[in-house]
């Protein structure tokens, strides 16, 4: 190795960090005695090289191996088993197996116990006030009886078409009561989205977390906006359409949880009433699709009105039918009754 040695104070400060073992053939250096008033330029004298060899040291200590040659070992039967010479892969040797596992067995249990406090985190409800859980609760009854009601009379229905007759209705009976119940469950819905966002007026008004103006406003107004709507779609969009409401609805609502406009329970409250509306509509959405090619399409408000513009195009057609005979009946009449005159002149 090749490095830079200056004379004087430097070279003896570098000297110090210098290997015992050094080569044979070297540049030898004479100590420099410099004066006080000199010392301000030692630091621009030339540096000269001096070639340096490092050698690892590997001393061999003869009489302590041979001490530890003559000793004897201990012996450890306990310790010895048929896979004993094995070298672990995850684990390392002196750790007692039943220790290693029930360790294992505690990280396992650990990692459950932490998930299932992450769901009962989340679906506790013990800092929502017992009224508002009871009427929101009662309030998403009745929306889950319709989804519920949807799923039975899709299984009855393919209960008859595989069996010749429903389970407790006949299909004919189902399918009217199909066609009546899923109005309901849209409009309920379209309800529910609307109460959603006038809360944020009523929070308002109350001046919870301060005024806001139009910005919470605007909850109240984007919600049945959005909502209803809905009524006028198919059976399939209105739901889906729903879905995707609710779920904005809960985003926005959390979001005004942390900017404090609305209580620090209202996220868990909404979570679980949320949970429980979207729940229903994908079973509805379900029962629907197993039946989709097996009963009458329902006719929509789409449908209604051209059903009645077709109704009032042909009444019209009709009307002017009649007058137009009632014109030609009057001037039939008129002609006959000139005919007379002429004839009695």
């Amino acid at each position: 190795m090749i490095r830079p040695v200056a004379a004087g104070p430097l070279s003896r400060a570098l000297q110090v960090a210098r290997p015992s073992f050094r080569a044979s053939i070297k540049r030898p250096t004479r100590p420099v005695t410099l004066r006080r008033s000199r010392l301000a330029l030692t630091g621009f004298k030339p540096f000269t090289t001096s070639l340096q060899c490092y050698q690892i040291a590997d001393h061999i200590d003869i009489k302590h191996e041979k001490q530890v040659g003559k000793a004897t070992l201990e012996k450890h039967p306990e310790d010895v088993s048929s896979d004993s010479s094995m070298h672990p892969v995850l684990t390392e040797h002196g750790i007692d197996e039943s220790k290693r596992k029930e360790e294992e067995d505690v990280d396992m249990l650990a990692d459950l116990k932490h998930d299932l406090k992450v769901v009962q985190d989340t679906f506790n409800l013990s800092a929502v006030p017992k009224e508002a859980l009871t009427i929101g609760l009662a309030g998403v009854l009745p929306y889950m009886a319709t989804s519920l009601s949807t799923v039975y009379l899709a299984y009855d229905i393919n209960h008859a078409e595989a069996h010749g007759s429903g389970l407790l209705i006949d299909p004919q009976t189902a399918e009217v009561l199909l066609h009546i119940i899923e109005p309901l469950q849209i409009g309920y819905g379209a309800v529910i989205i609307s109460f959603l966002g006038a809360i944020h007026w009523g929070l308002e008004w109350a001046k919870y977390g301060g005024t806001h103006g139009y910005r919470r406003y605007a909850y109240g107004v984007i919600a049945p906006a959005v909502a209803w709507p809905t009524t006028l779609f198919p059976i399939e969009t209105a739901l889906i359409s729903q879905f995707l409401a609710f779920t904005f609805l809960y985003y926005a609502d959390a979001k005004s949880v942390v900017r404090g406009w609305t209580p620090q329970w209202y996220t868990t409250y909404r979570f679980v009433l949320t949970f429980i509306v979207g729940a229903s509509i994908v079973a509805t959405l379900i029962g629907r699709g197993e039946i989709a090619d097996k009963i009458n399409k329902l006719p929509g408000p789409a449908d209604r009105v051209k059903a009645l513009r077709d109704s009032q195009a042909q009444s019209l057609a009709e009307e002017e039918k009649a007058r137009r005979e009632k014109i030609v009946a009057q001037e039939e009449e008129d002609d006959e009754d000139e005919e007379e005159e002429e004839d009695e002149e």
